[in-house]
């Protein structure tokens, strides 16, 4: 599979560059927004001294992300969008979209954005401590220590924001790209799921959506990758991924691990059956509780079994991780895997996408049991 460079608003530059429309502050291309503000350029250049350098915090495909302070003093995030960039107008567009209406404690909150010519911006609640990316796999100098406690706390506040875009918001959304650079901390390191240009709406009547792959390698599900089918459990199987990355501090997507050829995932099915579960925890937390450990690491591996059926529900995940439930561990089979060695970093890009009519189906899981 060739995987072309793509970031998080996604089109490719050989297509037409389409022109948004905003005549009212309250619709973009005919599209009523709720919650967002349409801002001015000159605005967002007051609120970031004029995109200067020390404004910027951090730096992606996309463009360049500056802090800036609006005029009622509110620190903002404020998300440019690179002129001549290859990412398109369609996930800009998505990103407005989905979040407009969206309010949630583990959501980003979109507060507003701007067009104005060329230029595409989004602005953000600014959140203090960066991505979990930087703070937990990133370079010794920018890393955060992390004890137990907040990397607990991380894993139950993203999976309880993925469980109210699955099961309560209607329609549904998949976010299609949970990974730990999505993942942002605020002041007390409760986490807020961001970056929503590929997110797809899933209405009740259809059972999945048959898509040409976007998201990031590391974090597929199989059936996403290799068949492009895409579910609510495909947000579920990367969401058990970045688990194991916040229990061992250690990147999925490297192939290193366990003195073999192995992904972070496969290393950690291997001590599953060896029964050497703690073999898998970063060094640097230095005391944690060894059963609850071993219990995040049992439902990551529930989260990215195999066959998409067998995975929980976000709700029960929720649930396994925050309540004392009884995991039943005989019905946990082997993970599912897929990495393209080519480039461990690349995303695969989305053109285009065919909806799937409501077919019957069911959502039992009976791999847990209450004690």
């Amino acid at each position: 599979m060739t995987i072309k460079s793509c970031g998080c608003f996604g089109a490719s530059t050989t297509k037409k560059k389409k022109t948004i429309t905003s005549h009212s502050p309250n619709e973009i291309d005919g599209y009523p927004l709720a919650n967002v503000r349409q801002f001015s350029d000159k605005e967002l250049r007051l609120a970031t001294d004029n995109y200067h350098s020390n404004s910027k915090i951090g730096r992606g495909g996309f463009g360049t992300v500056f802090q800036g302070t609006l005029k009622d003093g509110r620190q903002v995030a404020v998300k440019t969008l690179s002129v001549g960039s290859k990412q398109g107008v369609h996930e800009f567009l998505t990103e407005i979209k989905t979040l407009s209406n969206v309010r949630h404690p583990n959501l980003v909150e979109l507060i507003g954005f701007c067009i104005q010519g060329p230029s595409r911006t989004l602005v953000y609640e600014y959140v203090e401590n960066g991505n979990l990316d930087s703070a937990l796999l990133g370079t010794r100098t920018k890393r955060i220590k992390l004890d137990w406690r907040k990397r607990s706390a991380i894993c139950i506040g993203t999976a309880k924001g993925l469980a109210f875009l699955h099961e309560e918001i209607v329609p549904h959304i998949v976010h299609r790209d949970i990974k730990a650079s999505n993942v942002l901390l605020d002041k007390d390191y409760n986490p807020k799921i961001g970056d929503f240009g590929l997110a797809k709406l899933f209405p009740d009547d259809i059972t999945h959506i048959s898509t040409k792959i976007a998201g990031t390698t590391g974090y597929l599900a199989p059936e996403y990758a290799l068949g492009g089918q895409l579910t609510m459990k495909a947000d579920i199987y990367s969401f058990g991924v970045l688990v194991l990355e916040i229990i061992s501090g250690k990147r999925s997507s490297r192939s290193n691990w366990g003195d073999s050829n192995k992904l972070l995932l496969e290393w950690a099915w291997q001590l599953h059956e060896e029964g050497r579960h703690l073999d898998i925890v970063d060094p640097e937390m230095e005391e944690f509780p060894e059963e609850e450990v071993m219990k995040y690491m049992k439902v990551a591996l529930f989260c990215t079994q195999s066959a998409a059926s067998r995975r929980p529900l976000m709700t029960q995940v929720v649930d396994m991780l925050s309540k004392e439930i009884q995991l039943n561990e005989s019905q946990l089979q082997q993970p599912g895997f897929f990495m393209d060695s080519n480039d461990e970093s690349s995303r695969i890009k989305s053109t285009s996408d065919s909806i799937i009519p409501n077919v019957s189906s069911s959502h039992s899981f009976t791999q847990v049991a209450p004690r």
